[in-house]
């Protein structure tokens, strides 16, 4: 005997699964399904996009008010703030496609440079008893690019960091190994110096790095304070990433675990 009992799939429902199985035929709900998938951080890929342009306009600003590119660039605030932007552009790209997080071995690198600039500038340069102030009379477009470099771009890192950052992903031993560049620095200035004409203005780029002033003695005593002061500074943002709270969800943050496996 036949079951009279009739198909519980209806007519509407077959065509319904055929219409998203049938080659050909896009299935409308897949698009915003795969558009806002689970590993996109959108929010994360704005505000790095934005803190990207921050640095490059005040870059940009920088050059228009120089007269001089090559003095220019020996700065160690533009070549940190030029790292930042490249850091800051690539990984807003991986966020808005999904793609893995770039190691922490990069961001901490250059989250660290960058801060080296800030704290550097506010409490070294612009400070008139530090003994190696740099204050002088800035056009206006030269203080708006100062703002920019100096205390927009290292407060845009901070902020990346601790909240759109999941904690725990540096490493111990990167707080020495992040402090190649700026010991590679010190020769650079010394060198470039050395190639210019005495009395040639912005020969060495900082006042602790004026062999003029200081000496040998001079500059190998500002450059183990200045190295200490830095490693300290790498300790502490290793030590303050293993011990901050998560800030936000993790659909923005990157991967501790993804990232501490990456940074090996």
């Amino acid at each position: 005997m036949l079951d009279p009992t009739p198909p519980t799939t209806s007519t509407a429902s077959a065509a319904a699964t055929e219409s998203t199985t049938r080659p050909g035929r896009p299935d409308a709900a897949a698009a915003p399904a795969s558009f806002f998938s689970e590993g996109r951080r959108p929010l994360a890929a704005a505000f790095r996009t934005l803190a990207a342009l921050t640095g490059v306009t005040g870059l940009a600003l920088d050059m228009i008010a120089s007269h001089d590119l090559g003095r220019l660039f020996s700065y160690f605030t533009i070549q940190s703030n030029i790292l930042l932007a490249v850091v800051f552009a690539w990984s807003a790209c991986r966020a808005w496609t999904g793609r893995p997080a770039l190691s922490p071995r990069i961001t901490g690198a250059a989250l660290l440079y960058i801060c080296i600039t800030g704290l550097v500038f506010h409490f070294v340069l612009s400070n008139d008893s530090s003994g190696f102030s740099m204050t002088s009379h800035r056009t206006p477009l030269e203080t708006a690019a100062s703002q920019l470099l100096h205390t927009a771009t290292p407060l845009a890192a901070v902020l990346d960091w601790l909240v759109l950052t999941a904690p725990g992903s540096f490493l111990l031993r990167r707080a020495w190994q992040w402090l190649a560049y700026p010991f590679l620095y010190l020769p650079f200035a010394l060198v470039r110096g050395a190639l210019l004409a005495p009395g040639t203005d912005g020969r060495y780029p900082y006042p602790f790095l004026d062999l003029d002033l200081h000496g040998y003695a001079g500059i190998a005593t500002n450059a183990v304070v200045f190295g200490l002061a830095f490693y300290g500074l790498a300790l502490a943002l290793v030590l303050l990433d293993r011990i901050r709270p998560r800030l936000w969800g993790p659909r923005n943050q990157i991967s501790a675990t993804g990232a501490g496996r990456r940074d090996g």
